[in-house]
């Protein structure tokens, strides 16, 4: 089953978000807030240490609009795609914190070229 650890997963999330960056904010926001609460300031790289789930980071999570209020994310980091596991365990920290309608995990698509 080794064929399976190479399918890159990625979550595809729905929500009132007018733009990419809109979502992107939807998506850190709540976890920079709670990383304030604990530690009482944010620097931009701290961003790289918020662990959303094991072995993934919140300043390795992209933000693609796929359609109008639909959006991928995914990971920016090639050598270190999100497994389905991963995917599944960010999807949790995302309902955790409510800043999306709905939120699936599901294969990335290939690009095409």
């Amino acid at each position: 089953m080794k064929s399976d650890r190479r399918i890159e997963y990625c979550l595809i999330v729905t929500g009132p978000y007018a733009s990419e960056s809109e979502a992107l904010h939807a998506l850190r926001d709540p976890f920079i807030e709670d990383w304030v609460e604990e530690k009482g300031h944010f620097k931009i790289h701290n961003l790289d240490e918020m662990q959303l789930t094991p072995g993934v980071m919140l300043g390795s999570l992209g933000i693609v609009e796929v359609d109008e209020g639909r959006f991928e994310i995914a990971s920016l980091d090639a050598e270190r795609p999100l497994s389905e596991n991963k995917a599944k365990g960010v999807a949790d920290a995302l309902v955790h914190q409510a800043m999306f309608d709905e939120i699936e995990v599901e294969p990335r698509g290939v690009a095409e070229g």
